[in-house]
Parts: structure tokens; C-alpha cells; sequence
């Protein structure tokens, strides 16, 4: 028997969602496969807000151009996938890393050039949680897509609080000097990792530290995105 067989046998493969053992290799079992939410084909060429735009671009990237060039993530903050990212980022199933990454380099994401960068997580929290997920990630992520990879062009300054619950104008605020880039970012093109996009403030503030140290372009590839409510 092969390696790889005596692993299964020992370490069967398990849903992502739930942790069913899987009779085959694969990422979700029979229950959870149907609630994997693809994002949809038609979305902002920005930010990859779902939906049809006029101008191809949705309300928020027209009044106000995020500084990346494009954002993707292949899949919905919805159903399975939810439960899996739970999982992985606040369960301490820190292994579900390479399944994941798997799952989220699929689609455009082999479009994206570049070197991958992790979204970096502050000292504090990386104490907390015990390791980084969007590094985790962003290392299996650069394997599949067999590009470089490189942590030490950003690095998170100022510790912040949770995003959740905060409305978008205090995700802005939360976020505003908590990064900074390296000089090596200059004239590079680059993958920025993270697990969601939700606002995109985070992502957005990220990406002007970048710009500011002379990065040529920064595409930010999320595994899920979260639906926004629209613009009044």
C-alpha cells in the first residue's frame, strides 16, 4: 500500500463543514456539498460585489475606487463554506488550511498575477488564536498556483478590533494605519491573501500601504465574500 493509502486509512478524509468522513477524497460530504454557494459570474469587475452594474462597477467602487485592482474570492460567506472557514479560523482546526486553499484557487484565481502576500494578523491576536490563518492559506495557496510567496512585504502595526458588528464607516476607522509595507514591494505585482471579504476595508487600507511603497498592482483573492446591502 502507498503512502497516501496508509494515511486514509489512518487519517480518512472528513468534510470540511462537519468532519464526516468522506468515502472518497473531496472537500464536503453529501449533505453539505449542496449548500456550497459559487460566487456569482456577473459581479462588480472591482470588487466582485454580486450583480449587474452599470459601468461594470457596483455603487461603492464608483464613488470611491478601492485602492486594489481587483478583488475575486471563488465562493459565498454562505452555507458549508461558512462553516468550514469557522472551523479552520476559530476551532483551532488549523489543518484545514491546504483543503481550503485548494478550494480557494479554483476559477480566476490561476488569473491573478503575482506574488502571493498574507493578509498579516497582529502579535496579539496570532497569541490568541494560536497561528495566522490567512498565512496558513496564503503558503498552500502559492503551492497550487506555483507562485513565490512572500509574508514580509506587509506587516500589521497596530493592533484592531474585531470587524464584526462594526458599520462600514467604523471598519474604515478600525483599520486606518494598522499596516506597513516594505519598500521590496516596489514595481511587484501581488496576490494579497485573506479568508473573507466583507466591506473590503481591511483589504482596501492594505492595499494603499502597499501602493504608497510602490507596488505596480495588488489583487486581493479571498476564499468567500460576503453579500453587502446595497447603497441608498
Amino acid at each position: 500500500m502507498s503512502l497516501d493509502g496508509l494515511l486514509d486509512v489512518f487519517f480518512p478524509p472528513r468534510c470540511v463543514a462537519c468532519a464526516e468522513v468522506l468515502p472518497t477524497p473531496g472537500f464536503f460530504c453529501a449533505d453539505c456539498a449542496p449548500l456550497l454557494l459559487e460566487t456569482p459570474s456577473v459581479h462588480c469587475e472591482r470588487c466582485g460585489e454580486p450583480g449587474q452594474f452599470e459601468g461594470a462597477r457596483c455603487p461603492r467602487c464608483t464613488q470611491s475606487v478601492p485602492s486594489f485592482d481587483r478583488a475575486y474570492a471563488p465562493f459565498e460567506h454562505e452555507g458549508s463554506l461558512a462553516k468550514a472557514i469557522h472551523r479552520f479560523k476559530y476551532e483551532g482546526r488549523s489543518e484545514l488550511s491546504k483543503p481550503l486553499a485548494q478550494l480557494m484557487a479554483s476559477g480566476e484565481a490561476a488569473q491573478l498575477p503575482g506574488t502571493v502576500c498574507p493578509m498579516p494578523l497582529h502579535a496579539s491576536r496570532y497569541r490568541e488564536r494560536g497561528y495566522d490563518q490567512a498565512t496558513l492559506l496564503a503558503v498552500e495557496v502559492a503551492k497550487v498556483l506555483g507562485r513565490p510567496y512572500d509574508d514580509s512585504l506587509l506587516t500589521r502595526e497596530r493592533a484592531t478590533v474585531h470587524q464584526v458588528g462594526l458599520s462600514e464607516l467604523e471598519r474604515d476607522a478600525n483599520v486606518r494605519g494598522a499596516f506597513a509595507a516594505s519598500s521590496a514591494a516596489r514595481g511587484q505585482r501581488l496576490v494579497l491573501i485573506d479568508d473573507v471579504l466583507t466591506t473590503g476595508a481591511t483589504a482596501r487600507e492594505a492595499a494603499r500601504v502597499l501602493k504608497e511603497a510602490g507596488a505596480a498592482k495588488v489583487c486581493v483573492l479571498t476564499l468567500a465574500r460576503a453579500r453587502r446591502a446595497s447603497l441608498r
